[in-house]
C-alpha cells in the first residue's frame, strides 16, 4: 500500500467549553490527520518533535497505538513539549492560544523511505518557520525527486499575522512544492486580505498550483483546478460538538481518497475528471464531519474500522 509521510508539529490541545476543561488531546494539525489515517488501515508516518516530558511521552505512545510510525519523531532532552489552549465557542468553533518552549526550536531527522505515489503532507506555521525551514525544505526536495503528491495545508493562524511578510518567500515556494493546496478561508483572510476563492485562487494560487481546495466553515467548499474546472461541494449537515479537528480530517479524507480511489500524481498532472474530483471531495467531508462529532481531534476508530474495510475491498 502506498504510504502517507507527515511533518509537523505536536501539541497537548486543552479543550475548554464555558471557561472550564472538559478535555485533553494530542494533536497538532498534521498529527490529527495522521491519526485519522492511521486508524483508518493506510500507513502513516510522522515526522516531529517532542520535549522530554509526560507529555511527549504521551505523544508518541497515542502514535503508535493508533498505528502511526512515530521512529522519526525525536525528542529532545531539554525541551518542553507545546501545549495548546482551544476555547469553544457557542458554535464549537474554537479560538486558540499557544504556548511553546521557542528557545528550542530544531528539527533533526533522517528522510524517509518514499516512493512514487506516495503522499506527503504539510502545513500550518510549521512549514514556514524559518528556524527549521532548511529541514521541511531536505523532505519537500525528496519527496518531489521520488515521485510523491505533495499536499499543502496553508492553515495560517490570525496569531501569526506579524509574521506574513517575513514567511512569504517560504509560503511561495510551498505554493510550489505543492500538487494540492488547501486552505480556509480564514487563512487567506489573514494572509491576504481576502476571502473570495475566485479571487484568491486567480491571483494568488494558481500560478504556482493548480490544484486549490478553500474550505469555508459549515459553508461550501470551493474546487478549482485546471483547464477553468470550478466547483462547490455542501459541508455535511450536522450539529458540531467541536470544530478543532474538521481542517485536518478534511485532509485525511482527500488523502484517504487518493489512496483508496488510486489516483496518482501523473494522474494529477494531465487532470481528473469531475468524477474522480467529486469521490475525492466525498471522501474529505465524511471524514470533516466525523471529526465534528466529539470533542477529539480525529475520526472515531468505528469510523476508521469502517474505512478500512473500504480500503481493503478497494
Amino acid at each position: 500500500m502506498r504510504k502517507v509521510i507527515g511533518i509537523g508539529e505536536t501539541v497537548l490541545d486543552i479543550i475548554f467549553k464555558d471557561s472550564q476543561p472538559i478535555g485533553a488531546f494530542p494533536g497538532g494539525s498534521t498529527f490529527n490527520g495522521l491519526i485519522s489515517l492511521g486508524r483508518s488501515g493506510v500507513h502513516a508516518t510522522f515526522i516531529s518533535e517532542t520535549g522530554n516530558d509526560r507529555v511527549g511521552k504521551m505523544i508518541t505512545t497515542f502514535l503508535e497505538d493508533n498505528g502511526v510510525d512515530a521512529s522519526h519523531v525525536n525528542v529532545f532532552p531539554e525541551s518542553k513539549s507545546p501545549i495548546s489552549l482551544a476555547f469553544l465557542n457557542e458554535d464549537n468553533d474554537a479560538e486558540y492560544l499557544f504556548y511553546k518552549d521557542h528557545p528550542h526550536d530544531q528539527l533533526d531527522f533522517t528522510l524517509p523511505d518514499i516512493q512514487p505515489n506516495d503522499i506527503v503532507i504539510f502545513g500550518s506555521y510549521y512549514a514556514v518557520n524559518p528556524v527549521i525551514r532548511p529541514q521541511v525544505v531536505s523532505l519537500l526536495e525528496h519527496a518531489k525527486s521520488h515521485g510523491a503528491i505533495i499536499y499543502y495545508d496553508v492553515n495560517f493562524r490570525p496569531a501569526h499575522q506579524r509574521d506574513v511578510l517575513r514567511i512569504t518567500p517560504n509560503l511561495l515556494e510551498n505554493l510550489e512544492f505543492a500538487d494540492i493546496v488547501r486552505g480556509s478561508h480564514e487563512d487567506f483572510q489573514t494572509l491576504y486580505k481576502m476571502d473570495d476563492a475566485a479571487k484568491i485562487y486567480q491571483a494568488e494560487i494558481s500560478f504556482y498550483c493548480k490544484h486549490f481546495i478553500c474550505t469555508q466553515g459549515s459553508a461550501q467548499v470551493r474546487l478549482f483546478a485546471e483547464n477553468r474546472f470550478e466547483k462547490a461541494y455542501d459541508a455535511l449537515a450536522s450539529t458540531p460538538v467541536s470544530t478543532i479537528g474538521a481542517g485536518d480530517n478534511f485532509n485525511a479524507g482527500f488523502i484517504f481518497g487518493l489512496i483508496k480511489y488510486g489516483i496518482t500524481r501523473s494522474m494529477l498532472e494531465q487532470g481528473l475528471s469531475e468524477t474522480q474530483w467529486d469521490k475525492l471531495l466525498d471522501c474529505a467531508l465524511r471524514f470533516a464531519a466525523e471529526s465534528c462529532k466529539s470533542i477529539n481531534n480525529y475520526v472515531s476508530t468505528d469510523f476508521g474500522n469502517k474505512m478500512k474495510a473500504e480500503i481493503q475491498t478497494s
